[in-house]
């Protein structure tokens, strides 16, 4: 079996289905900038003022800036993308709960866990969590198409 410690920032790369195993994890740690924010707002239209107008955010429930919740997510993705099961991994589906808000300058940490594993679909089920320090920020999972050596 693979070391299924974590381990931050991993070479890129792929695990083809076949080498898959139930309790692998991947993780990735990224402190979420303010040019992080105002990009993803760019490039997702979502201008929000939580998220960029410091005066409107500090009247709102989280009393000041939050980043997009997708934002945090996009580090599930480039698990999944990159690392676990990595390249040529196709979505299937993603279910995402946001537990808490993460903030400009927050260091998020994304992990990735394999919990079961349809070698003849090539279908991977993977839990997905995203956590600042001790806080739970995201919860959520996936299913994805892996790899296959058989199709290289």
């Amino acid at each position: 079996m693979l070391d299924a410690r974590p381990h931050d920032n991993l070479p890129r790369g792929t695990i083809c289905i076949e080498d898959l195993e139930i309790g692998m994890m991947r993780d990735l740690s990224k402190t979420i900038t303010d040019r992080d924010i105002e990009l993803f707002a760019e490039i997702s239209t979502d201008r929000n003022p939580v998220h960029l107008d410091d005066a409107y955010a500090q009247d709102t429930i989280f009393e000041g800036r939050i980043a997009h919740g997708m934002l945090t997510a996009g580090l599930v993705s480039a698990i999944i993308g990159e690392q676990l099961p990595g390249h040529g991994t196709i979505y299937m589906s993603q279910n995402l709960k946001f537990l808490a808000p993460v903030r400009p300058g927050d260091q998020v940490t994304a992990e990735v866990t394999v919990t079961d594993i349809d070698y003849a679909k090539r279908r991977v089920a993977l839990d997905c969590r995203c956590r600042v320090g001790n806080t739970s920020v995201l919860k959520g999972d996936a299913l994805v198409l892996a790899p296959s050596r058989k199709f290289d």
